[in-house]
């Protein structure tokens, strides 16, 4: 199991920058080898990516999710992960986005990616782009999801 955690400062407000991230179905216009996520219901997304040229599909479960603060997941099938993003206020007009993700890479292909460090970069990469993404848009979210999900033994 590898760990992983890259941030990016967003020049973008705390609510539009969270906002945007639970746009889901928008993550393929940032994230490298996401070809397309189809959220279920409030909990529950489907996953389709390609990484190294292999194709994958599965499904997470949003294990936690708090407005302005945090979104909180765990995949249920396909490649053993889970994470937390976080977005932090830094001042009124900029926000710091960190991810923090535990991956068990799948497969040889997955494995060397993993310990030629090209799971950092691409994470890296992914936060870069989010933040051009928003940056280009004056800040402005392309939709919200407001709802709060407990930790399970939370509730």
């Amino acid at each position: 199991m590898s760990t992983i955690t890259k941030s990016v400062d967003v020049h973008a407000d705390v609510t539009s920058v969270y906002n945007q991230w639970t746009q889901f179905a928008e993550f393929p216009r940032f994230m490298e080898g996401v070809d397309e996520i189809r959220q279920l219901d409030d909990t529950h997304t489907h996953w389709t990516v390609s990484i190294a040229g292999v194709k994958r599909e599965f499904d997470a479960t949003i294990t936690e999710q708090h407005p302005d603060e945090r979104v909180a997941w765990r995949a249920d099938s396909g490649p053993d992960h889970a994470g937390v993003v976080t977005v932090h206020r830094l001042d009124e007009d900029h926000t710091r986005v960190t991810v923090q993700m535990d991956i068990d890479p799948e497969g040889f292909v997955e494995n060397v990616a993993d310990k030629l460090g090209v799971l950092d970069r691409r994470v890296q990469g992914d936060l870069d782009r989010f933040k051009e993404f928003i940056e280009n848009r004056g800040g402005a979210e392309t939709g919200a999801w407001r709802g709060d999900v407990e930790r399970p033994g939370q509730a």
